[in-house]
C-alpha cells in the first residue's frame, strides 16, 4: 500500500507482480467504497505465454487423465475447505449470498465434476477415441483416432459477472486435458478471482506454470497467440466479435469460443394456466431470472412469451412477487437483490431500458429510482427491477436485438405455440430457452422448433421442479454456449468439452501399430499366450495383447433346453423347430446369452486369486447363429487395462465387532472376448471388465 492506494497483483510466472501506472481504480457496487487498484502495465504477456508452453504445459502433459483428476479433486477440497473467506468479498461485487452461492460453490462444483470424469478416461496422457475403422479387406491395415493435449495456452477473457464459477468452469476442463491456462477476469471484479487463485497457488496443488491471472487490461495478451492455443471469451457480442477478428487469431488459425450475452426467452406453455402448478413455475423462474445476480446473467431470461389470453394474468403474477423482492446490502439477511457490479453498469442498463421502452411501455419499476435496505441508493449500483410489455412482438423488435443487461425482462403474447416457437429464434440465436408445460407433446413440439436456435432447452415442469436447477444454471456436464448471437461456441459438456483442447489425430496403419500407439489391443494385433492362466495374474503383471485360448464345446439341444429352464427365455427360435419359417434360422439356435455364458465358464479360473469381481459389460455382439452340433471356443485378450486410484472396500465380516474395513489396492481390466466356432469365425464377441488385485506393497 502506498499512500492509501492497494495494488491488485497479478500472478505470473509463478510470483506474484504489481502492475505499474495509476490502474483502474475497483470500488464496492454496494456503498463505492474503495477496495483496490488494478493494473497490467509492465506485465510480460509473451514470457506469460512462453512460460506456459515451457513449464505448465509439459509438467501437466506428464500426468495420466487420472492423475490430472485427483489434481482438481484436490484443489475442489482445498478451496471448499477456504470457501467462506470469499463471500464477504463476493458482496463487494453486488451479490447475495445466495448469488455468491452459486458463482463460488457452483465454480467448487464444477472442479468436482470434472474431477470425477476421471473415471472415464484412460490412466495415460492420451486417448483413443471412438472405434476402430477397418481400411482393407484383409484387416491389415486400420485408422483409429488419437487426440492429445495441445502444447499450447489456454487464454479465457472472463466476464464480470460471475469471477469465481467463470473462472472454474473453464480451468476445470482445460486442466482435465492437459493444458495450462492465463485468466483474464473483468478488472472490476477481479479482486474476487485474485483470493482464489491466491489460494490455488498456495495450495502447490497445480504444477507451476499451470495457472496465471491477469487482473489488470488484457492490453496485447492475444499478440502472442500461436496455432497451438485456444482463446475462449465470456461477455458482450461485440466485444467478443473485435477479438475474434484479432490478427493473431486469424494468421495461426488459433481456436477462439465465444460465449455471448443472449436474449433469452421463456415460454409458457398453452397447458399451464393459472391455478397450475406449471404456471407458478413460470412465475417464480422469470422472478428467479430478473433477480437472480441483479439479472447480471448471460442466461437470465430476457424474454417472458405467453398466451396472449394470459397477458395480464402473468403480468400481475410477476408484479405481485417483485412488490415483495427486498433489494439492498447483500450483509442483510433479509436482502434478495443486491446491486449491479458498479455505477457504470447501472448507466448502461438504464439507457438500455430507454432503448426498449421507445418502443415498448413499462409495467412495473422505475429505473430511475428505488428503495433499498441498508444502503444509499444513489452512492451503490442499486436499480429497482422493470418489467416492460410488447403487445406486438413481431411488429416492435426491438425486444429482440437490445439486452439491458441487468434485472429486466419483456414479456409479449403469442396465438398459437408455432407463434411462440417463431418469437424464440427472433432473438438470433440464445444460450438457452425454456417451456412450462406438463404436456410431453407441447416440449417435444417447442424443442424439436426452437432447437436449432438454442444452446440449451429446459422443460419447467412440476414432475421435475424439486430436482431442476433451474433456467439460468448451465450443467457441468452439458454444453454451455449457443449459435448466433449467444456467439457459436459451446463449453463444458463433460468429455466433450475436452475436445476443445486436444488435437484429433487420424492414425493409420497396421493393427500391431496402432495398439501399440493407443495401449488399446486392436483385432488383428499379435497376441501372446500365457502360460500362466490370465486369471492367476496381477494387475501389474497383466500386459496388453495377453492371450490365452480355451478348451471347446460343443453346443448340444440340452444345453438349450437347460438354459431356456434357468433363464425362462422359451423365445420360439430356441425351442420350437416348426415355427422357424420366415426366419433366418435354419434350425433351432442356442440363446446368444447361453454362448456368453458358456464362454465364461470356458475362460475363467474358478480358483480365489487375483481377480476380484465381474466389473460390467462394455460391447457385446452375436455374430452368427450357433445350431447344436457347433463347437464354440473362446480367445480371451487383455484389451486394455484402467489404473484406480481408489482401492476396493472389503467390509467387515458379521459379528466380527473389532474388525475394521480393508482397502485392496486394484485397476480394472477391459478383456476382448472372442468366441468362435470350429471353422474360425466369430459368432460373438464382447468386451468385459474385470476388478483385478494389485500387488500389495
Amino acid at each position: 500500500m502506498k499512500n492509501g492506494r492497494i495494488s491488485l497483483k497479478n500472478y505470473a510466472m509463478g510470483s506474484w507482480i504489481e502492475g505499474s501506472g495509476s490502474g483502474q481504480e475497483l470500488v464496492s457496487a454496494i456503498d463505492g467504497r474503495y477496495i483496490a487498484h488494478a493494473s497490467s502495465e509492465g506485465l510480460d504477456f509473451q514470457a506469460m505465454l512462453a512460460f506456459a508452453r515451457k513449464e505448465g504445459g509439459p509438467a501437466l502433459r506428464k500426468l495420466s487423465f487420472q492423475e490430472r483428476g485427483r489434481m482438481l479433486k484436490a484443489l475442489a477440497l482445498y478451496l471448499s475447505e477456504r470457501k467462506e473467506a470469499y463471500y464477504p468479498v463476493s458482496f463487494l461485487t453486488g451479490a447475495t449470498r445466495a448469488d455468491s452461492w452459486v458463482d463460488i460453490d457452483g465454480g467448487i462444483g464444477t472442479l468436482f465434476a470434472y474431477s470425477s470424469l476421471r473415471r472415464k478416461l484412460p490412466a495415460q496422457p492420451y486417448i483413443m477415441e471412438g472405434e476402430t475403422a477397418p481400411l482393407s479387406k484383409s484387416g491389415r491395415f486400420i485408422g483409429h483416432h488419437l487426440m492429445v493435449p495441445k502444447e499450447g495456452v489456454a487464454i479465457h477473457i472472463n466476464a464480470f459477472n460471475f469471477p469465481v464459477w467463470g473462472m472454474l468452469e473453464k480451468i476445470s476442463v482445460n486442466l482435465l486435458a492437459g493444458v495450462p491456462a492465463i485468466v483474464k477476469p473483468a478488472t472490476h471484479t477481479a479482486y474476487l478471482a485474485a483470493e482464489v487463485v491466491r489460494d490455488i497457488a498456495e495450495s502447490g496443488i497445480l504444477p507451476i506454470g499451470a495457472l496465471q491471472l491477469v487482473c489488470g487490461p488484457a492490453r496485447n495478451l492475444l499478440d502472442g497467440v500461436m496455432c497451438q492455443d485456444v482463446v475462449t471469451f465470456t461477455g458482450s457480442a461485440s466485444t467478443g466479435k473485435q477479438l475474434k477478428v484479432h490478427p493473431a487469431i486469424i494468421e495461426h488459425s488459433v481456436p477462439f469460443n465465444m460465449e455471448a450475452d443472449s436474449l433469452n426467452a421463456c415460454v409458457l406453455g398453452p397447458d399451464a394456466h393459472p391455478g397450475t402448478a406449471n404456471f407458478d413455475l413460470f412465475i417464480k423462474e422469470v422472478h428467479r431470472e430478473m433477480t437472480a445476480k441483479c439479472g447480471q446473467k448471460c442466461t437470465a431470461i430476457r424474454r417472458a412469451i405467453v398466451p396472449e389470453n394470459l397477458l395480464e394474468e402473468v403480468l400481475k403474477a410477476l408484479q405481485l412477487r417483485l412488490d415483495k423482492t427486498s433489494i439492498g446490502d447483500p450483509h442483510l439477511d433479509e436482502v434478495r437483490m443486491g446491486a449491479l457490479a458498479g455505477q457504470a453498469q447501472r448507466e448502461e442498463v438504464r439507457s438500455r431500458i430507454a432503448q426498449l421502452a421507445s418502443q415498448t411501455p413499462i409495467a412495473y419499476g422505475d429505473p430511475a429510482t428505488v428503495r433499498v435496505l441498508g444502503a444509499d441508493p444513489d452512492v451503490g449500483a442499486f436499480i429497482a427491477p422493470v418489467l416492460l410489455v410488447n403487445e406486438q412482438p413481431f411488429v416492435h423488435t426491438v425486444s429482440h436485438e437490445v439486452e439491458a443487461f441487468g434485472p429486466v425482462c419483456t414479456v409479449m403474447p403469442y396465438k398459437e405455440l408455432d407463434e411462440a416457437i417463431d418469437l424464440c429464434k427472433l432473438g438470433r440465436g440464445s444460450l438457452v430457452s425454456s417451456i412450462a408445460t406438463g404436456d410431453g407433446s407441447i416440449a417435444k413440439h417447442f424443442a424439436l422448433g426452437a432447437a436449432a436456435y438454442q444452446g440449451r432447452i429446459l422443460v419447467l415442469d412440476e414432475s421435475c421442479a424439486r430436482d431442476s436447477t433451474g433456467h439460468g444454471s448451465p450443467m457441468p456436464l452439458l454444453v454451455h454456449g449457443g449459435p448466433g448471437r449467444a456467439g457459436g461456441g459451446e463449453e463444458m459438456g463433460g468429455l466433450r468439452g475436452l475436445s476443445h483442447y486436444l488435437q484429433r489425430t487420424a492414425i493409420q496403419g497396421s493393427p500391431d501399430a496402432i495398439t501399440a500407439i493407443g495401449s488399446v489391443f486392436q483385432q488383428g494385433s499379435n497376441r501372446r499366450e500365457s502360460e500362466v492362466h490370465l486369471f492367476r495374474k496381477y494387475f501389474e503383471e497383466l500386459a496388453i495383447g495377453d492371450s490365452l485360448i480355451t478348451a471347446g464345446h460343443t453346443v448340444t439341444e440340452s444345453d438349450i433346453n437347460l438354459f431356456a429352464a434357468v433363464s425362462g427365455d422359451h423365445f420360439y427360435a430356441h425351442m420350437d423347430a416348426t415355427a422357424l419359417s420366415d426366419s433366418v434360422f435354419t434350425g433351432r439356435v442356442a440363446h446368444g446369452y447361453f454362448i456368453l455364458s458358456k464362454a465364461a465358464g470356458l475362460f475363467v479360473d474358478a480358483k480365489k486369486g487375483p481377480v476380484l469381481l465381474n466389473y460390467g459389460l462394455d460391447e457385446c455382439r452375436f455374430t452368427k447363429p450357433v445350431y447344436p452340433g457347433t463347437t464354440i471356443r473362446v480367445t480371451l485378450t487383455v484389451k486394455e487395462k484402467i489404473d484406480q486410484d481408489q482401492a476396493l472396500t472389503i467390509p467387515a465380516r458379521e459379528g466380527a465387532e473389532n474388525e475394521v474395513p480393508s482397502k485392496i489396492p486394484c485397476g480394472i481390466v477391459r478383456w476382448l472376448v472372442d468366441v468362435t466356432d470350429q471353422s474360425g469365425e466369430t459368432v460373438a464377441i464382447a468386451t468385459i471388465l474385470t476388478m483385478i488385485r494389485k500387488r500389495q506393497a
